[in-house]
């Protein structure tokens, strides 16, 4: 299959530093070409990935000083995936609504994965404006402001098997990890492990936007001599500081979406204390990989039975349901389904008209016939042996492969 990945020009494809919708989109890309498919990852320059890359810009906005006006490159390069639209078989794009008018005017699917809160008045006509677009929630939770939109499926977030260690052994400290920001609640974290007497590390950006936040609310508590504020950090950083934590903790305020760093401690075989937000109790279960909590005092609870969590369990939690080929698959059933279903409309927008008062035989409605390594085609029951099969779009047939397993 011939797939276009549409990635934020935010961060690179991965990131070097904080970045979980970028990060999400290298694994899912690097999974397709594992898989077979033919990938061109549209992303910032500085980008590194197997599939073929297509770069608007030269290098990731946020950390670019020459940047004025990051919009400009995410418009520039959705006028160039479009242009483009017929060299694939699906678009998938991961940058919000900023596309949505031009899928109206190509005949090539577009997915749309929404990778944030979607709680905002303003989205819920805007989605529901477009229904062709099959859109894919990372949880079932985050569906709940926009009941009435075209979703397609939920696809869990996944990551390489091999990309996190696990570490067996429960260490002696407590991690915060992302980003400094009101909705994180930092300050809790900070509070809960200072109650409960046991280190805390703290690695995790400080955007513009919560800069305030960080000076007013945040710094005067980094003085605490079991407080360890660390910043932004690099994959390697972040590896390590997750593998030799007790828990994360994890104390949100805000429907989370996902929340990509959870599965991430999992794979080290860290369990997580969180706050029941958003996606968090279909991520963790209860008592096996992670505690759940509502009160500070129920999180403070939490921290003195986190090492009877097994870490076994998380790992393998983990890897039954968060892997990169989990999350490929999935995706391959979204776009074989967006295929199926255009080709029907396209049959029966190519059905003949019966002339009034002609005498109507009955006939079968055609079918779609799909098979591994084989063009899409249109096929009526009542063909004769002699009338040969005939490809849905002339000229255009697709090749819709399935996935292989690893």
């Amino acid at each position: 299959m011939r797939i276009a990945q549409v990635a934020p020009l935010y961060e690179s494809v991965p990131p070097r530093l904080y970045g979980g919708t970028e990060r999400v989109v290298s694994y899912l890309t690097e999974a397709l070409v594992h898989e077979g498919h033919e990938v061109t990852l549209f992303a910032s320059g500085d980008s590194v990935t197997s599939a073929k890359l297509e770069a608007p810009c030269v290098e990731a906005l946020r950390l670019d000083p020459r940047c004025q006006d990051p919009l400009a490159p995410h418009f520039f390069m959705l006028g160039q995936v479009y242009r483009r639209a017929a060299e694939f078989d699906v678009i998938h794009c991961h940058t919000t609504y900023l596309g949505l008018p031009l899928t109206q005017f190509t005949r090539t699917p577009t997915v749309l994965t929404l990778h944030g809160r979607l709680d905002i008045p303003e989205l819920a006509p805007l989605y529901a404006e477009y229904p062709n677009v099959a859109l894919v929630s990372i949880s079932d939770n985050q569906r709940h402001p926009l009941p009435h939109v075209s979703w397609s499926a939920t696809v869990y977030h996944g990551l390489p098997p091999s990309l996190y260690e696990f570490q067996p052994e429960a260490r002696s400290s407590l991690l915060f990890l992302g980003r400094i920001s009101p909705e994180k609640r930092p300050d809790i974290s900070i509070q809960v492990a200072c109650r409960a007497g046991v280190p805390l590390k703290i690695a995790a950006k400080v955007d513009k936007v919560d800069q305030l936040y960080f000076d007013t609310r945040i710094r005067p508590l980094l003085d605490h001599p079991l407080v360890e504020f660390i910043g932004e950090v690099d994959e390697q950083q972040k590896q390590r500081l997750l593998r030799n934590a007790l828990a994360l903790l994890f104390p949100i305020d805000w429907p989370e979406p996902f929340g990509l760093v959870m599965i991430e401690a999992l794979a080290c075989g860290t369990p997580v204390i969180a706050r029941r937000r958003g996606s968090v109790p279909e991520v963790l279960r209860d008592g096996v990989t992670g505690i759940l909590c509502e009160t500070d005092d129920e999180m403070v609870t939490a921290v003195q039975h986190a090492a009877r969590l097994s870490r076994v369990a998380c790992r393998q939690e983990f890897e039954q349901r968060f892997t990169d080929n989990h999350m490929a698959l999935r995706y391959l059933e979204v776009y074989h389904r967006c295929l199926t279903n255009r080709a029907e409309q396209e049959v029966h927008l190519q059905a003949p008209v019966p002339k009034r008062g002609a005498i109507a035989t009955q006939r079968e409605a055609p079918r779609l016939v799909v098979t591994r390594n084989a063009q899409a085609t249109v096929a009526p029951s009542s063909v004769s042996a002699k009338q040969p099969m005939r490809p849905l779009v002339q000229g255009e047939g697709h090749s819709i492969r399935g996935s292989r397993n690893r």
